[in-house]
């Protein structure tokens, strides 16, 4: 009976039905129908999943939002939360994916399976454009986005080593760390909100948000993101100069999450590790298209893994990256790499910079209403994200509040770490009316 049981209740579940599954079910009892008599499987659960306490922050803010509608269906909500990008791809970028997808419908133009580093083309006009020659083609792997690629970078890495976050940082860093089995369960010794295994870089205002790498315990591989996802830091020349001199000193690898370097706009600040000197010995960069061009859903990015980066026995690591991309990757689509080969033309890149402007604009414009209302303020500055101060006040508890009296969704500081609580993060990726009613409503709100 309990193997009927399960099998009514997935095929419940999956929207089957018909006689057979009707009349068997119909000989199970509702007495029998309890839980401890449904045997689903006999396969263990992964024990590492188990360790992630909470779901994914962003689709928890998803279904408090969902929730807040289904209760006030009439509600006009203005989203600053989650780092979705909202204005249309342009136009010329928009013809090298539409080109793209054209071709296929050819006999001269069909392709199928691509190379799974990426259409050499693509590779050989990021190593330029982007990176001004610093990095050499075969050094690039393009891919379906800098988050995939941070997943498959855990897999090659594996269990056995110990990683480094910033705190406050991107959740994908430390769940990847957890999935993969590099952390223990937490128990009543560990700090809270921490995966112990895990080496934490406190970055904050008094530290002026970069790690103190004097007394920073040993890390394998040390994750960074700059500008900073979610305080809108960016790191200095100098910063990252001594961030790649500690890497080097230890023996331990940079993983350098550069998502958001088209956002810098000031002279002599870094957007590449790359521009420090030593740093393709240590340093694997990932990046992506989304911010770039508005390509979060149309998902195309890439990871550079230099040739001079080995691992310990002198194993070339892009060696390894290469085997895993083979494996479990088909390469991006080739519509995908047309778009991203157009980002790069010179119209490509000119529309990129308006874009980038043009949500720099909504920073400034948010920046300055909380300025106004009192609040001390991070980021904005080279960067698309705020991160408000509350001065110690729950972010969870001033998430509901906002969206409660002014309808506006942003995102807890506590949902990246516990060193993002007593803040609040507002993404400037909404469209530029939504966040000059954003700004009226929270004005509306805190002048109370």
């Amino acid at each position: 009976q309990a193997r009927v049981m399960a099998l009514f209740l997935a095929a419940s579940v999956l929207g089957f039905s018909g006689p057979g599954l009707h009349a068997s079910a119909s000989r199970v009892s509702a007495s029998s129908m309890t839980a401890t008599e449904v045997k689903v499987s006999g396969v263990a659960r992964n024990p590492h999943m188990a360790k992630l306490v909470s779901g994914y922050l962003f689709p928890e803010i998803a279904k408090r939002r969902n929730a807040y509608l289904a209760a006030h269906p009439d509600a006009k909500l203005i989203s600053l939360g989650i780092g979705d990008t909202t204005m249309p791809i342009p136009a010329h970028i928009l013809s090298g994916l539409t080109g793209s997808a054209a071709k296929l419908g050819t006999k001269e133009g069909y392709s199928g399976y691509g190379a799974e580093q990426g259409v050499g083309d693509l590779r050989a006009k990021i190593a330029k454009k982007l990176y001004n020659d610093l990095i050499l083609p075969e050094e690039v792997f393009v891919s379906d986005g800098s988050k995939c690629d941070i997943g498959r970078l855990q897999m090659m890495f594996g269990s056995a080593l110990t990683s480094a976050v910033q705190d406050p940082s991107y959740p994908v860093y430390v769940d990847t760390s957890v999935m993969i089995g590099q952390t223990r369960m937490m128990d009543a010794d560990s700090k809270q909100g921490q995966h112990p295994g895990i080496v934490y870089m406190p970055c904050n205002p008094a530290n002026g948000w970069f790690p103190d790498l004097e007394t920073m315990p040993r890390a394998d591989v040390v994750y960074f993101c700059s500008p900073n996802n979610p305080t809108g830091a960016v790191a200095s020349r100098e910063q990252l100069t001594a961030l790649v001199k500690w890497a080097k000193d230890n023996g331990s690898f940079l993983v350098f999450d550069a998502a958001y370097a088209p956002f810098i706009k000031t002279p002599g600040v870094p957007k590449s590790i790359y521009e420090i000197p030593g740093a393709k010995e240590v340093a694997i960069e990932v990046n992506s298209f989304s911010k770039y061009a508005g390509f979060t859903g149309v998902r195309l990015g890439w990871t550079i893994v230099p040739n001079e980066l080995k691992f310990a026995d002198g194993t070339p690591v892009r060696n390894d990256w290469n085997r895993v991309m083979c494996t479990v990757f088909n390469g991006a689509s080739n519509i995908v790499q047309g778009g991203g080969l157009a980002c790069l033309d010179d119209a490509g890149l000119a529309e990129i910079e308006a874009l980038i402007e043009y949500y720099l604009g909504n920073a400034k414009l948010l920046a300055e209403t909380m300025k106004a209302l009192g609040f001390k303020v991070h980021g904005a500055t080279d960067a698309p994200y705020i991160f408000v101060d509350l001065e110690g006040a729950s972010s969870w508890d001033m998430f509901s509040k906002i969206l409660e009296t002014a309808q506006v969704i942003t995102i807890p500081g506590a949902g990246f770490g516990p060193g993002g609580e007593g803040f609040l993060r507002l993404s400037a990726f909404a469209p530029r009316e939504a966040c000059v009613e954003a700004c009226e409503r929270l004005t509306k709100m805190f002048k109370k």
